[in-house]
């Protein structure tokens, strides 16, 4: 009887343990309320960028982070939990990769300009013609010139996310363009042909 009694609590603490490590390694990734740290302030610096977060980062996650990252959430289509799941991790992935081709293909222009190449990013993740994801559009062969030539990894500005979460709103300079370039320095003649919509700055948007 003795031995079956602590076989029993040998599983169950086993059992607890296991339980416990799974939970706190399910959690680890999040970062919420009262966690700090590098992974905090980088958080911040981001939301700062995009004009959430107004204070100075810290690397501590108070009141004033939850609430910018409510923010994040609400307006990038992500349930506004107030913590970084999942969904909002892989949203903040796609905002970076977003505000490094704006930055590498329009940093010089106009924020205009800017917001109306991250909606022709938008409009051609939505688009059938092209991929439906937004890595699959900006890694598309020879999609963006900044990827070819390795700006797309310049850290990007303020400017740059802020026109990314502009876009994402809803506001669209491009009107609804799928297709923008320079005609100055475009070397692909096929360009050309596409549908001119507008132009903005030293970008010609067309569809």
């Amino acid at each position: 009887m003795k031995t079956f009694k602590m076989l029993l609590f040998s599983v169950a603490t086993i059992f607890f343990l296991t339980f416990s490590h799974s939970a706190v390694s399910a959690h680890s990734p999040d970062l919420h309320e009262g966690v700090s740290g590098n992974d905090v302030k980088e958080l911040q610096v981001k939301l700062q960028k995009l004009g959430y977060f107004q204070v100075a980062p810290t690397g501590y996650y108070g009141s004033i982070t939850k609430n910018a990252v409510v923010q994040f959430q609400r307006d990038f289509g992500v349930s506004a939990t107030g913590f970084t799941g999942p969904q909002t991790r892989e949203k903040m992935k796609q905002v970076d990769m977003m505000a490094r081709t704006v930055y590498g293909e329009a940093r010089g222009e106009r924020f205009e300009g800017q917001v109306a190449v991250a909606a022709v990013i938008k409009n051609r993740v939505k688009s059938n013609a092209f991929p439906n994801s937004t890595y699959g559009v900006i890694f598309q062969r020879n999609a963006f010139t900044a990827v070819n030539d390795g700006q797309y990894w310049l850290t990007p500005n303020a400017s740059a996310y802020r026109a990314v979460r502009e876009a994402t709103k809803g506001s669209d300079p491009s009107a609804g363009a799928t297709y923008y370039y320079n005609p100055v320095t475009a070397t692909n003649q096929w360009i050309f042909t596409r549908t001119t919509i507008k132009k903005i700055g030293k970008h010609v948007f067309a569809k």
